[in-house]
């Protein structure tokens, strides 16, 4: 394992997860100060879309599942430092949130502490606590836990809702504005977000690898802004000039039709399209605000407190959401 202080171009990062949203965000700021990464995922074959994000033989992927402690094991051998991206938003199949989010985070965490790897950097997000009503939000801070037990120093970021050009928010619900007249509001679309560039969630990461954040400590990461969810659909259908009717959707209504989206969609056999699945789950995340608490700003443990000035939605959402307008990148609003 090369020294600590070794330069860039001669330190490995595995990155478990490099080939999702975040993780070619990740590798991008990465490669770019010059580390080789190693990206870890189950399907090295569909990640060969990261290459030209480096220079030949910068990144090389390899075949993990965190299930399997040998293969995170045989990932992480050699390795200066960790990232663990990997996260669900619903469980299917054996993928549930205790085993992603709990068992594989302490899978990484046990690999990193017996081979001697002194970085860590695990992806939570805001809400994970023992005490939340969801699932994933409780086996989140399961992994944190596990993760500070067993190697003290690692770095545990927790984002607000993250934003992007591939992201699972601002796209979901821009489909759903272009398939449906009616939006509805969980809870009247009153809870908080925060919403972070995945952008400057990547470079936080990265400076993580660089070793210049307080290790040991849990960031929490939120944009310059704080909307409601009613304030970011509105705003959603406003950039893609869609005139829709928002519709207050209380949450017992709420959980009893996640419910029934369950049901079809096991029926269905998971044919069901993402932008109509809703889970019981996600109903009880969306009881609470995801904003960055008052102690995380206090104590420099957001943002700020690493050095960097977060993009604005309104800076980076338009320019990826204009192809759900009626006329795509020919719309009037566009051309202006």
């Amino acid at each position: 394992m090369a020294n600590d202080l070794s330069p860039p171009s001669q330190q490995l990062v595995t990155v478990f997860g490099g080939s999702g949203f975040v993780g070619r965000h990740v590798v991008r700021a990465l490669v770019k100060r010059g580390y080789r990464v190693r990206v870890a995922v189950r399907r090295p074959d569909l990640a060969g879309f990261l290459q030209p994000l480096g220079t030949v033989g910068q990144i090389h992927g390899v075949q993990a599942n965190l299930r399997y402690p040998d293969s995170v094991a045989a990932a992480i051998k050699g390795a200066d430092a960790v990232v663990n991206l990997v996260g669900i938003l619903q469980e299917s199949g054996r993928q549930s949130f205790a085993g992603v989010h709990a068992n594989g985070a302490r899978a990484v965490a046990q690999a990193c502490a017996a081979l001697g790897v002194p970085r860590l950097v695990q992806i939570s997000a805001i809400g994970a606590s023992k005490d939340s009503k969801s699932s994933y939000g409780r086996s989140k801070a399961e992994g944190e836990a596990a993760v500070l037990a067993l190697v003290p120093g690692a770095v545990v970021l927790r984002p607000s809702i993250m934003f992007g050009p591939e992201d699972g928010f601002f796209n979901r619900f821009a489909a759903l504005a272009r398939m449906l007249p009616v939006l509805p509001l969980v809870g009247g679309g009153e809870t908080k977000f925060q919403p972070a560039f995945v952008g400057d969630v990547a470079e936080a990461i990265a400076l993580a690898v660089d070793g210049a954040v307080a290790g040991g400590r849990i960031y929490e990461l939120g944009g310059p802004e704080v909307k409601s969810f009613r304030e970011l659909v509105a705003y959603i259908c406003e950039v893609t000039g869609r005139k829709r009717l928002l519709v207050s959707l209380p949450f017992p209504l709420a959980r009893l039709q996640a419910r029934i989206i369950e049901i079809v969609d096991m029926l269905t056999l998971g044919l069901l399209p993402n932008e109509l699945k809703l889970t019981r789950d996600q109903v009880a995340l969306l009881e609470s605000d995801n904003v960055v608490s008052h102690a995380a700003k206090e104590e420099g443990r957001d943002f700020a407190g690493l050095g960097i000035a977060p993009s604005s939605v309104e800076a980076v959402v338009p320019s990826y959401l204009w192809r759900f307008r009626k006329t795509g990148q020919f719309d009037a609003a566009q051309a202006g």
